[in-house]
């Protein structure tokens, strides 16, 4: 179901956008207008052979990391079913025109990236999405060591089972067979990366138990945390720096890497989708307040080509592997060995 802050938005002339920033907001909000809840209410989850649910932080951070696995899948039939924790309240705000959307000016960031988001799912194809709690329960929680940390209201200070318990209801209702989400460090070490890492793996344990809470108990299968094998990332910032671009000038391609890269040999599956980047592309066009097309992210695809985009790699770390593998040995499906 596409949830928004306040139910259906009412019917109003549509203005010309002024700008590309506020075009995709509007087509955000025709979006959300168009959706029937009634209809996506009565949806039979079950009815899809093949379901998995994501559990990311904020709002762009599923896009970034498995928006081609997302668009693949949903494109194939599965039920995909996208969980984000937090608003992303305390992001920064990269289009100088919405500056003032920032935590400490007008402090209604969180809300805008609603918008963006519904315009992200639509772009890779994904029509269940939901706010863990309802859109606003969690807040999020800023950068590991700022004091915004400390809110009562943040998603690090959220007790833990009352948070796993939320998802445990979804989880119950969807039923996947595969869930995803961060490593224990939550990939970089964010607050929020971490807490939905821990809210995840609990939740799942919590959803099989019988002893808890209302709802059929279920089990599911495997679980992937995300991954960024050493190799692609040592290949991608070397020839970066071969093409004469400087977005990792401060990198060094052959020193430590930072804590979301891991070593090849811990990579257990990739999913392949090249005929999906463009719509992982436009999703990240969508998120216009995270990511700019002069960023870093758009650099790798403009220097690299879109190809570099077309792979993402992934830890087993519940469940069995599937016994179809690639050259490497890895699986190549999510879903390989489940029923």
């Amino acid at each position: 179901m596409t949830t928004t802050p306040e139910g259906p938005l009412a019917e109003e002339p549509e203005a010309r956008p002024t700008s590309p920033e506020e075009a995709v907001l509007q087509e955000a909000e025709s979006v959300l207008a168009e959706a029937d809840p009634a209809a996506e209410g009565s949806m039979e989850v079950l009815d899809s052979a093949r379901r998995i649910l994501l559990v990311h932080a904020h709002p762009d951070d599923e896009t970034i990391g498995n928006g081609v696995t997302m668009a693949k899948y949903a494109a194939e039939g599965a039920h995909v079913t996208l969980v984000t924790c937090t608003l992303g309240e305390e992001g920064e705000v990269l289009v100088p025109g919405l500056a003032h959307l920032a935590a400490d000016k007008d402090d209604q960031l969180g809300q805008h990236r609603i918008g963006e988001l519904a315009t992200a799912m639509e772009a890779l194809g994904v029509r269940d999405h939901r706010f863990l709690g309802g859109p606003g329960r969690f807040r999020d929680s800023g950068m590991m060591g700022l004091p915004t940390n400390d809110r009562p209201d943040t998603f690090w200070q959220a007790d833990l089972d009352v948070a796993a318990g939320l998802l445990v209801d979804v989880l119950r209702e969807v039923r996947p067979q595969v869930v995803v989400t961060y490593d224990e460090n939550g990939g970089y070490g964010h607050p929020d990366h971490i807490q939905a890492h821990r809210v995840a793996m609990r939740g799942v344990e919590l959803a099989a138990d019988p002893a808890h809470g209302g709802g059929e108990p279920w089990q599911v299968s495997k679980v992937y945390w995300n991954a960024m094998p050493e190799s692609v990332m040592r290949d991608g910032i070397r020839r970066l720096k071969e093409a004469g671009d400087t977005s990792f000038d401060d990198w060094d391609v052959d020193g430590e890497m930072p804590s979301f890269v891991v070593p090849d040999d811990v990579i257990t599956t990739v999913i392949e989708g090249m005929e999906h980047v463009e719509a992982k592309l436009a999703a990240m066009r969508a998120h216009a307040t995270q990511i700019t097309v002069d960023g870093p992210f758009f650099a790798l695809s403009n220097n690299l080509g879109n190809q570099v985009w077309g792979l993402e790699h992934y830890r087993l770390v519940q469940g069995t592997a599937g016994t179809e593998r690639d050259a490497d040995g890895r699986e190549t499906d999510l879903f390989a060995g489940t029923r």
